[in-house]
C-alpha cells in the first residue's frame, strides 16, 4: 500500500519532538507508535502491539543485534582502562611527548586518529573518542566539539575510501544496476563528493583556528570559562558513573593499559573483515568485525591489570558489568533508532520522497536535486546506507537516461546520505559519536548542525554549477 505523505510523519515527528523536548527515548517511541498506528489502519491498540513487536523484531537482524551489543560492551572497556590506570598513563605519556599539551593539539590528535582509521565509521569514533576524551576533559574542551570531530571524520572519511565496507557496499549496488566498471565509477565520483570533502575541510579549519560559531561557540565558552565540558542539565550518552571511574589507589599509571587494548581494536577490525569476507576484506561484515574487535580489546584490557597484579579477576568482572550497565540506555536508544528505521521502510518513506524528486528533475539541476533528496531521506530515516540502497537504483538509470555525468550523480547520493545522517538525531552513527564523546546527544546534533549545513550549502552550490558546466 502507498501511504504517500503519511509515510513522512513518523520519522519527522520523532526528530522534531527529540529536538524540542530533548526526550529522545520518548520521541523515538512516539514516532514508532505513530507509524504502526498508520500501518494498522489507525487502530491504536493494534498499533501499540505492533510497535512492541517492532522493537523485538530489531533483534531478528544479526547486524542490528551486534551493533547494540558492542555499544553496551564498550562501557566495559572504558571502566577497565580507567581503573587500571591506563587512561592516566596515556595522558602522562602524551604530555611527556608534547603531543597534546594545548586544546589545539588535543583536537588535532582526535582529528588525525579519525582520518587514519577509515575501515569502519563506528570503530573510528570509538577509538578516537577513547584516546581523546580524557585530554579534552583536562584541557577544558567541550564534549560537543569532540563529538563533532568524531562524527565529521568518520562517515565523510569512510565514504571517500573504496577499500572498506562502505566502498564495497556502494560498488555492489552499482554492479546490481549493471554499471560497467563500478570501481572506476566510484573512484571518479570521489572528487565530486563535495559534502564529505567540505565536512573534512571544515574540521581541519576548526581544529587549526578554534574559531567556532553558533551553539558550538557557546559550548566552548562554557567549557573554557567554567570548566564544564558538558552543559548543566545535559544527559551524557555515557553515565557519569563510568566516566568518573578513578584509577585504583597506589598503582603505577601505565599507558600500555590503554594503548594495547586500542591497538587490539585497530588490528582486529581488518582481521575480522578479512575472515568474514573469506579472504576479501571489502566483502567482510562490518558489524561482526567491530564486535569481535571490542570483545578482544576488553579481554586485553582485563588480562593486563590481572597479570600486573593491579586488579583481580573478580574486580575485572565487576568493573565490566558496571561498564556494560552504564551503557544499557545507549543500547536501548540504538534499538529504538533501528526500530523507527524499520517502521519507515514499512511505510515506504524513502521511496515516497524519492518519487517526489522525479517531478522536479531537470538535467541541469539533477545532481543538486539528488543530493537534497538523499539528504532528506537520510535525515528522516537516520541511515545513510539505507539511502544508498534506495537512491542509487533511482539515480543511476536517471543519469543514464538524461545523459548526465554518472559519477557526479553518484557523488550526490553518497554526499547527501552522509549529510542527512549527520544532522539526524535518530542516526546510529550520530548516536555512536555522542557516546564516544560522552556528550548529550541533542547537544551534539544542535552544535554540529550549523557546520554540517554550511558544508551542505557549499556542496549544493557546486552541484548546481557543475550541472550547468557539464550539461
Amino acid at each position: 500500500m502507498d501511504y504517500g505523505w503519511l509515510s513522512v510523519i513518523p520519522p519527522l515527528l520523532a526528530v522534531i519532538l527529540a529536538i524540542i523536548t530533548r526526550q529522545v527515548y520518548i520521541s523515538l517511541f512516539l514516532g514508532i507508535l505513530t507509524g504502526w498506528v498508520i500501518l494498522s489502519d489507525w487502530n491504536i491498540l493494534s498499533g501499540l502491539a505492533a510497535s512492541i513487536d517492532a522493537l523485538i523484531n530489531v533483534f531478528q537482524d544479526p547486524g542490528n543485534t551486534r551493533v547494540i551489543i558492542f555499544c553496551a560492551l564498550i562501557g566495559a572497556l572504558i571502566t577497565l582502562t580507567q581503573r587500571s590506570g591506563g587512561v592516566n598513563g596515556f595522558i602522562g605519556w602524551i604530555q611527556r611527548k608534547n603531543l597534546a599539551r594545548t586544546p589545539r593539539g588535543a583536537a588535532g590528535l582526535a582529528g588525525i586518529t579519525g582520518f587514519l582509521i577509515f575501515i569502519e565509521s563506528s570503530i573510528c569514533c570509538l577509538i578516537a573518542g577513547s584516546i581523546s576524551r580524557p585530554l579534552f576533559e583536562r584541557l577544558r574542551i567541550s564534549r560537543e566539539k569532540l563529538a563533532y570531530i568524531l562524527d565529521s571524520t568518520s562517515a565523510p572519511n569512510c565514504i571517500l575510501i573504496p577499500l572498506n565496507a562502505w566502498g564495497a557496499f556502494v560498488i555492489g549496488l552499482l554492479e546490481s544496476e549493471g554499471v560497467e566498471g563500478p570501481v572506476n565509477v566510484f573512484i571518479r565520483s570521489i572528487p565530486f563528493n563535495f559534502y564529505a570533502i567540505f565536512a573534512i575541510l571544515m574540521v581541519v579549519f576548526i581544529i587549526m583556528t578554534f574559531r567556532d560559531f553558533g551553539p558550538m561557540k557557546k559550548a566552548e565558552e562554557r567549557a573554557r570559562t567554567t570548566g564544564k565540558t558538558i552543559a548543566d542539565g545535559a544527559v551524557p550518552m555515557v553515565s557519569d558513573e563510568i566516566t568518573s571511574t578513578k584509577p585504583k589507589e597506589n598503582i603505577p599509571y601505565r599507558a600500555a593499559n590503554m594503548i594495547l587494548p586500542v591497538l587490539t581494536m585497530i588490528v582486529m577490525v581488518p582481521l575480522g573483515l578479512y575472515i568474514t569476507g573469506e579472504g576479501n576484506i571489502t566483502a567482510g561484515t562490518g558489524s561482526t568485525a567491530v564486535l569481535w574487535a571490542v570483545i578482544a580489546a576488553i579481554a586485553v584490557a582485563g588480562i593486563l591489570p590481572v597479570v600486573q597484579k593491579i586488579l583481580s579477576f573478580r574486580e575485572v568482572f565487576e568493573l565490566s558489568l558496571k561498564g556494560i550497565g552504564g551503557l544499557v540506555p545507549l543500547a536501548i536508544l540504538m534499538m529504538l533508532a533501528f526500530a523507527i528505521g524499520d517502521t519507515s521502510r514499512e511505510l515506504g518513506t524513502g521511496l515516497y520522497i524519492a518519487s517526489l524528486a522525479d517531478d522536479f528533475l531537470h538535467p541541469v539541476y539533477i545532481a543538486a536535486i539528488i543530493f537534497f533528496t538523499s539528504a532528506f531521506i537520510a535525515f528522516s530515516t537516520g541511515t545513510s546506507w539505507g539511502v544508498f540502497a534506495i537512491m542509487i537504483p533511482v539515480a543511476v538509470p536517471t543519469a543514464l537516461m538524461m545523459e548526465v555525468n554518472l559519477p557526479l550523480c553518484l557523488a550526490a547520493v553518497l554526499g547527501g546520505g552522509v549529510f542527512g545522517d549527520h544532522v539526524s538525531p535518530i542516526s546510529d552513527t550520530t548516536l555512536v559519536s555522542s557516546m564516544a564523546a560522552a556528550s548529550d546527544h541533542i547537544d551534539h546534533v544542535r552544535t554540529q548542525m550549523p557546520y554540517a549545513m554550511l558544508a551542505a550549502t557549499g556542496a549544493m552550490i557546486f552541484y548546481v554549477i557543475l550541472g550547468i558546466i557539464l550539461q
